[in-house]
């Protein structure tokens, strides 16, 4: 029975998945395949890479610093998320990752994009992250407040917008038994909203902002089928056992530090139910 990973995003929030994670690695909790939704994605690499503590690191190191996230980004490069010190100066100099582990790996990585002339959502399996680098950036691209990435002849944006919680997705990939990390506490529900300023962003892409005004539905529904998959046995669910309020661009580095610290004690308070499951 193959064993997967699924991991929400959420911004600064996804710090959370952060925490759950270095414990998984601590514990040497091991998956046949890993996917992730913006955030998770992020997080996610430096999983299957097996860099314990360098999520937190260079967020906390770098959170504040105005090349990371910050309206100065968004106004000189397009996008909020500083694409080349994110993505290049980072992961490259900075902090490095480990892209040799990563592609050791034996569990097969994916990362999931929002298409935006199709208005769905693209599983994409990443084997070398020098090469997937942009399906990565794609993933964790939100919209509004990013540029478009064109990659492999597509135009991709957030995962999120398609699919938040790619269980279902990850389940007819043939992975029976999941571990899924969300980063809002049980009982959150999106709620619906205007996507006016959409129409004149994505003009161009009327199935992309059908996806948009449709997203708290589906990411609601999303939810209640978890529920479902964790009530029958076949999902193991960890979520914030606390609401800290972070917000998605959360700037400061001790609550970004709380909130890691909490996804690492729900974590160690659910490990020994966690091995049951994926012992089982």
């Amino acid at each position: 029975m193959k064993k997967g990973l699924v991991l929400e995003g959420g911004a600064m929030r996804g710090i959370y998945t952060a925490g759950v994670l270095d414990v998984l690695l601590e514990q040497k909790i091991c998956f046949d395949g890993v996917i992730g939704v913006s955030a998770g994605a992020i997080h996610g690499a430096s999983f299957v890479s097996e860099q314990q503590g360098r999520s937190i690191r260079y967020y906390t190191k770098y959170c504040r610093d105005k090349r990371f996230m910050s309206f100065y980004s968004l106004f000189t490069t397009g996008s909020l998320v500083g694409e080349e010190f994110c993505y290049h100066e980072i992961p490259e100099h900075l902090d490095p990752f480990d892209g040799e582990t990563f592609s050791r790996s034996a569990a097969k990585f994916y990362v999931t994009c929002t298409n935006l002339e199709t208005g769905r959502a693209e599983y994409i399996r990443i084997k070398d992250m020098t090469k997937g680098i942009p399906y990565l950036m794609a993933s964790a691209s939100m919209p509004y407040v990013s540029r478009t990435v064109e990659a492999g002849g597509r135009k991709l944006l957030d995962g999120g917008i398609a699919d938040s919680i790619p269980l279902r997705a990850f389940e007819r990939h043939g992975y029976e038994k999941n571990l899924v990390i969300l980063t809002r506490p049980e009982g959150y529900q999106k709620e619906a909203h205007r996507v006016s300023a959409a129409k004149a962003a994505y003009r161009k892409y009327p199935e992309f902002i059908r996806a948009l005004r449709l997203r708290p539905r589906r990411y609601n529904a999303e939810l209640e089928y978890v529920k479902k998959q964790e009530e029958s046995g076949r999902a193991f669910v960890l979520r914030p056992s606390v609401d800290l309020h972070i917000g998605r661009m959360e700037r400061d580095p001790e609550r970004l530090m709380e909130m890691y610290q909490l996804g690492r004690k729900d974590a160690e308070t659910n490990l020994a139910p966690l091995q049951r499951f994926l012992a089982d």
